[in-house]
């Protein structure tokens, strides 16, 4: 697969997992600073990463929650909660995760992340 195909399946299969508004959004803030990183993530996140069929697309969810858990990536969290919506993923799944990151990542991560879900709910409840 050469790089134009390579973005082409990435944005695929972003826009199944992000959803097109979040998509929209990040194609239209992209300038001429930050388009390359989008190109990147694209390409490679998406491109590489997401559409290999070794895991399930669910499973990529719970796993990219716990890592951004992990890692304090609180916007990148509350991203991917929506994603993993988006992949079947339920909220008791969400909240078994978040329970196992108490344990590995620490009480404080899963404290925020817990946090952060409960706004993600509450919007998407809402119709936001």
């Amino acid at each position: 697969m050469d790089d134009r195909e390579r973005h082409a399946t990435g944005m695929k299969v972003r826009r199944a997992v992000l959803g097109d508004a979040h998509v929209d959004q990040a194609e239209a803030a992209k300038d001429s600073f930050s388009e390359p990183f989008q190109d990147l993530i694209t390409r490679y996140a998406w491109g590489e990463v997401w559409s290999r069929p070794g895991l399930s697309r669910h499973t990529r969810s719970l796993l990219t929650l716990s890592m951004m858990i992990a890692l304090n990536r609180g916007d990148e969290f509350r991203m991917h909660v929506r994603a993993a919506l988006n992949n079947k993923v339920t909220r008791e799944e969400i909240q078994e995760v978040l329970l196992q990151s108490a344990v590995y990542c620490g009480v404080p991560a899963a404290n925020s992340a817990f946090h952060i879900a409960q706004e993600v709910f509450a919007e998407i409840d809402a119709g936001r």
